[in-house]
């Protein structure tokens, strides 16, 4: 059974995370997920939470420091401070040697506890999950803990994402743990995701010269699947960016199909955008400003 606490569902960028989410990122190479952990602890640091690194055991602390660009003002007196640490998942179920989840979802209480008795407004943690393997913990131990550590999210000012290394874990266990996890993250900064459902086109993420193509492919096939006499969403609340060639190119594929009623689904500023290129031109589209 998978949390129902969390404030965001579904797959999206590093930078929508908010309190109580719980969250799923894999990767595949040794130097993937770095501009994830980056913007993650960055974030955290402007909200005014404490931030804890769980990194994978093999690394060294400096190597961490170094991933995180540590060498920044903000960084080093966050470091200082107190406000943003660097542990491991042996340190944190201590005096305990064996993982148990009921251990850890006590530690990781308290710790958020804590964070609030010191003054932060939360506690937010990267955890990579090469700690499995590192306390020789069993697997399905570990995905009984991820699909039932909801209490640690409701209600309270807590943010996770667990971090899985795809050449390590079974396939069956990524995807259980896809899953398992209300919000799945976009792997990398950039990156933009493309969901097709009944009428409606979803993108997540960035959408700038980088990532045009794959914008403007994914609204072109989204008004071919509407057809002749049927409406189409375009959901645009995930992007963390709209670029204004992106934007003129949505609103030109969108008038040359002018049997298909348009509304786009977006926050204010994407459709501040939208406006200023000329959206207003385009009869059969409606732009509906929204939050996340």
């Amino acid at each position: 059974m998978a949390d129902t606490g969390s404030a965001s569902v579904g797959t999206i960028p590093v930078q929508h995370l908010r309190a109580g989410d719980h969250a799923f990122v894999s990767y595949a190479d040794d130097d993937a997920g770095r501009d994830v952990v980056s913007a993650f602890v960055w974030a955290g640091l402007v909200k005014r939470e404490k931030v804890m690194v769980f990194a994978a055991p093999h690394m060294e602390d400096e190597q961490v420091w170094n991933r995180l660009d540590a060498l920044g003002v903000l960084l080093g007196a966050a470091r200082r401070q107190g406000q943003l640490v660097l542990s491991s998942m042996r340190s944190l179920i201590q005096p305990q040697e064996a993982f148990t989840p009921h251990r850890q979802w006590e530690r990781i209480t308290e710790e958020t506890d804590k964070a609030l008795e010191e003054g932060y407004s939360g506690l937010r943690t990267y955890i990579d999950m090469h700690w499995v393997g590192d306390l020789g913990a069993d697997v399905e131990v570990m995905m009984h803990r991820e699909s039932h550590a909801q209490h640690l999210f409701t209600g309270r000012p807590y943010t996770e994402i667990c971090a899985y290394d795809a050449r390590w874990f079974a396939p069956g266990v990524l995807a259980a743990m896809h899953s398992a996890h209300p919000c799945r993250l976009l792997p990398h900064l950039g990156d933009l995701h493309v969901e097709h459902a009944d009428g409606v086109v979803r993108l997540v993420g960035e959408a700038d010269l980088a990532t045009g193509e794959e914008f403007i492919g994914a609204v072109r096939e989204g008004l071919r699947r509407s057809g002749d006499s049927r409406s189409l969403t375009v959901d645009l609340s995930g992007l963390v960016f709209l670029g204004a060639a992106c934007a003129v190119d949505l609103l030109r594929l969108v008038l040359k199909h002018a049997h298909v009623p348009v509304r786009v689904d977006c926050p204010p500023t994407p459709a501040r955008i939208l406006h200023r290129a000329g959206a207003n031109q385009v009869p059969h589209l409606v732009i509906n400003e929204v939050g996340r």
